[in-house]
């Protein structure tokens, strides 16, 4: 349990739950992703949030984090992994007042489960007022 404890921490420090802009609206995915950090280790599972104001579609998000786990692949830091786009939405981030807002749904990946999405973003905007809604594109 402990070891398991420890081998999310050092996963979440090379590919954090969250990565989102600072403020703003913007598109998001909830993504499964699994990963390899070493041969013959055991495979560490995670779901993770991404969204960016620069990705005008949901599938450009996922490309972006595709691109940074090729990264971490070539430098040896992952030996290998697997996505799956659990579904997208839009996040409504207001960093002055401490609130983040999760609706909608993606065209192209259907709607994220957005109490799974809340539920990782509390973890790291601990002070914040979380919410979520179907309400709106």
């Amino acid at each position: 349990m402990i070891g398991n404890i420890l081998k999310r921490r050092v996963m979440s420090m090379k590919v954090p739950e969250v990565d989102i802009d600072a403020s703003g609206v913007f598109k998001y995915i909830l993504i499964r992703l699994q990963m390899t950090e070493s041969k013959g280790a055991e495979a560490l599972k995670t779901e993770v949030v991404r969204g960016y104001e620069e990705c005008p579609y949901h599938s450009d998000i996922s490309d972006k984090f595709t691109e940074q786990l090729q990264k971490l692949k070539q430098s040896g830091e992952l030996v290998d992994w697997k996505t799956k786009v659990l579904g997208g939405g839009r996040i409504n981030h207001d960093a002055a007042a401490k609130t983040i807002r999760v609706y909608g749904y993606s065209q192209g990946y259907g709607k994220a489960d957005h109490q799974v999405t809340v539920n990782i973003l509390k973890k790291v905007y601990k002070d914040y007022d979380i919410t979520w809604s179907d309400e709106g594109y």
